[in-house]
């Protein structure tokens, strides 16, 4: 008789149906069930909310700078503090999730991210700005890493990349209607009562999870492991022990690099550079609007479609490095061509954020290249790197151009874009495939 058991990357045991098979998991908690698709729903909410605010600190930072009489230098530095201090606790988001579960963690970071909108509302000077970044930096890196967590617990392995990248889709989609939203809500509230309003509406998150998010029963394998390992270790040894694994695993490294080069250039040219090169050419700055959000959409359908290919082709390696290579022609063609009209622009800019949909494929790799309950962790350390890249990749080209840059000062201090891609894309031929190792699961 075939095997009817199957480790899914989060540790759950699947049990298919056969004849005569007796189902060992109730009516809830069931993978793949009802249960599975509410608690997943959930998450990923949580996941466009905090996305929503983030988004939101682009349109409403002018109004909180004048109200606070902040300069735009303070303004910059608070971003940067959330851009770190979220970097930094995002490796320990997904080896606490490995460790203790989606409950009660998930709460707790949906009230931290809560916590952090009314503290927003109440900015009234730097240090209330630097207190809101941190507050919401802790509680967002349990949210994107937390969704795909979910992801890879309450359904089968196979389902495990398109899962997460269907995560991303609705995240980038809320990234590129946000900003719209926000600015016409603007219109009709102050900056303190639409913050409150987002801070209301995680009040209403945090009850939902507390009452609806679990962890999926444990099948009798998990439980046999978890008697034979005996008494948990303590909680720091245990986490660093976990992101030692990962880091030691040649697929987590390399997926990461990948992951990193090509989500952080789509940042980092989506938010910032691609509408200022687009200035220099003469176009108008309405324009970088709508270059934001053309990034965004490419990358809400990039993120499922390379998933899916991946999955057609039980191959993660080839649609990984060629979308990454595909994404450096673009950012060239973005940065390079001496003569652009709008349009063209506009389908560029949605092609940066179409093929770096395949920086999914670093989490579907990592994911299946450790044990069920490293998953976490290796899914931390890829979205870690992701947005230390587009960090740097923000700040260094700053550093480099002049106080007023023409197209040519641009085409200089932006190269490093596209050879970093081709040097992930480089990376990426060297990862172990793992796609057909699961395609009959």
């Amino acid at each position: 008789m075939a095997n009817s058991a199957a480790a899914a990357p989060g540790g759950t045991t699947e049990y298919k149906k056969h004849p005569g098979a007796r189902i060992l998991h109730g009516p809830h908690r069931t993978i793949g069930g009802v249960e599975a698709w509410i608690v997943w729903g959930l998450c990923t909410i949580f996941v466009v909310w905090l996305f929503s605010i983030q988004t939101g600190y682009a349109v409403v930072s002018p109004e909180i700078q004048r109200t606070a009489s902040l300069t735009v230098a303070q303004i910059g530095l608070a971003g940067s503090i959330y851009t770190w201090a979220f970097a930094l606790c995002q490796f320990f988001s997904g080896a606490l999730l490995d460790r203790f579960g989606s409950r009660p963690l998930l709460t707790i970071a949906v009230a931290f991210v809560t916590a952090g909108a009314f503290l927003y509302a109440q900015t009234s000077s730097m240090g209330t700005l630097i207190a809101a970044q941190i507050v919401l930096a802790v509680g967002s890196s349990f949210g994107f890493v937390g969704a795909g967590y979910i992801g890879g617990q309450w359904f089968p392995a196979a389902r495990y990349g398109l899962m997460f990248g269907m995560v991303q889709c609705l995240a980038s989609l809320g990234s590129a209607f946000g900003q719209p939203a926000i600015s016409w809500q603007l219109t009709l509230v102050s900056w303190q009562q639409l913050l409150n309003g987002f801070g209301a509406a995680g009040v209403v998150l945090i009850v939902l999870f507390a009452l609806l998010v679990r962890n999926p029963s444990p099948g009798p394998e998990q439980l046999a492991r978890a008697t034979a390992a005996g008494p948990r270790p303590a909680l720091v040894p245990s986490i660093l022990r976990d992101l030692g694994a990962c880091f030691r695993n040649r697929n987590v490294v390399l997926s990461a690099l990948l992951a990193g080069v090509s989500f952080g250039s789509m940042l980092a040219m989506g938010v910032l550079w691609g509408p200022r090169v687009m200035e220099a050419r003469g176009a108008e700055s309405s324009l970088a609007a709508v270059l934001t959000a053309m990034s965004w959409l490419g990358l809400a359908i990039g993120a499922p479609l390379f998933n899916l290919v991946s999955d057609h082709w039980n191959n993660r390696r080839l649609p990984a490095v060629t979308g990454v290579l595909l994404q450096a022609v673009a950012v060239s063609l973005l940065i390079y061509l001496p003569t652009e009209t709008n349009s063209v622009s506009v389908v560029t800019m949605f092609c940066v954020g179409l093929f770096a949909g395949a920086h999914m494929l670093g989490f579907t790799v990592a994911g299946e290249s450790v044990p069920g309950a490293l998953v976490g962790s290796s899914a931390a350390i890829v979205n870690g790197v992701c947005f230390i890249v587009g960090g740097l990749l923000q700040a260094i080209p700053g550093k480099i151009l002049p106080a007023v840059p023409d197209l040519a000062d641009f085409g200089h201090a932006l190269l490093m874009m596209p050879i970093l891609l081709v040097l992930g894309a480089a990376a990426g031929f060297f990862i172990k495939e793992t796609g057909t190792a699961r395609q009959d699961i």
